[in-house]
């Protein structure tokens, strides 16, 4: 796909797509890899980000991974973190992504960077000094919304000691009781109305058209979801909650990075594409899948740009096809139009949903095509 053609696209048109917008994925490969259970022969196709459940998938041994996204600079950091798996160690692979602490990660990126084109060489050397301090995960409009969350505000509400109990395990009446008593105090409850509040969360988090088609704000929901994370769910073995919180992954790492798929994805890196298109536009090409993952891309499309997608996307799909996409804000399942041509898993939603460690996910859907 033509950048001329990525630049009509729906949600091209309201966004910028010219800056690293999420340096890692928040969303949770746990739960896609068990939705998608890819098989040997699949193709599958996964909307890029940062690439880290595209790798996730490569890891269960898909024949072919198709990784797109709107976004160039997105896609370099699919690329780099392609050249990482092909030339570091799992331990450097970690320092350099920021999983772990690190006082060598310039000296790291040089040695992914020879892997590089030039032109993603001179794109990361422009991000060198960030990526020393934060590192490659760090990197993203996102993750710097979350670092200032971490470094200007949680510090007003509540102290290191409150943080590091929290992340502390714990039964669930404990936790149930931590959180009532000490997590959820006034400061946080009027924290979450602003730092989640739509204007603050487009200012400095997500692009402000990514809340087109949404009504009301997530601060809301982020106090619902919250409470999900901390007492129904184990906040000390969530890897994602630890970034926020943290800064790193510590021990706690997402699938991707885990030392047990990281010589498989090695391996298997050559069956990986990285193409600047949308999911939609594959079937033009006689592209047929096996299963998608599709971040939350229809929450940002309008109710007749969401039809059109969708359509495409079937089009593009082998019979039994499997679907698997996030809700944030904006409920998004089959368009009525095509809802015939898909079942949905509902038990297995019913049974992974409450799994999910990116919490801020109000929906996760699972559908299969007839």
């Amino acid at each position: 796909m033509t950048e001329t053609n990525v630049a009509n696209t729906d949600i091209a048109k309201r966004a910028s797509f010219d800056i690293v917008r999420y340096a890692q994925v928040w969303e949770d490969a746990d739960i896609l890899v068990a939705a998608l259970h890819p098989k040997p022969s699949d193709t599958v196709v996964s909307i890029a980000s940062a690439g880290d459940n595209a790798f996730a998938l490569l890891a269960e041994g898909a024949d072919r991974v198709i990784a797109v996204d709107l976004n160039p600079a997105q896609l370099a950091c699919v690329r780099l973190r392609v050249a990482m798996y092909q030339t570091l160690s799992h331990q450097d692979f970690l320092e350099l992504i920021g999983s772990r602490a690190s006082g060598r990660r310039r000296h790291l990126l040089e040695l992914a960077a020879v892997k590089l084109s030039d032109e993603d060489q001179k794109f990361w050397k422009a991000r060198e000094d960030d990526i020393a301090k934060y590192g490659v995960g760090g990197v993203g409009k996102f993750e710097k919304y979350f670092r200032t969350f971490r470094e200007w505000v949680i510090p007003f509400i509540h102290t290191r000691e409150v943080i590091d109990l929290l992340l502390t395990p714990r039964s669930p009446e404990e936790r149930a009781k931590f959180y009532d008593k000490r997590w959820n105090n006034w400061g946080w409850r009027q924290m979450v109305k602003l730092f989640f509040s739509r204007y603050v969360m487009g200012k400095l988090g997500r692009d402000p058209a990514f809340f087109d088609h949404v009504e009301g704000g997530p601060a809301a929901q982020v106090s619902r979801l919250t409470r999900k994370a901390l007492v129904d769910q184990d906040p000390s073995v969530n890897p994602y909650l630890h970034w926020i919180l943290r800064g790193t992954h510590g021990e706690l790492l997402p699938r991707a990075l885990a030392e047990e798929r990281f010589e498989t994805i090695r391996e298997r890196i050559d069956r990986l594409e990285i193409r600047l298109c949308t999911v939609e536009t594959l079937a033009g090409e006689g592209v047929k899948a096996d299963a998608f993952n599709l971040s939350d891309i229809f929450e940002y499309m309008s109710p007749e740009a969401h039809e059109a997608a969708y359509g495409t996307i079937l089009a593009a799909s082998n019979p039994g096809a499997r679907i698997s996409y996030w809700n944030m804000m904006a409920p998004r399942r089959a368009p009525a139009s095509l809802a015939a041509r898909v079942t949905t898993n509902s038990a297995l939603e019913a049974k992974l949903k409450p799994l999910d460690k990116a919490f801020f996910y109000s929906d996760f859907v699972i559908e299969e095509v007839m």
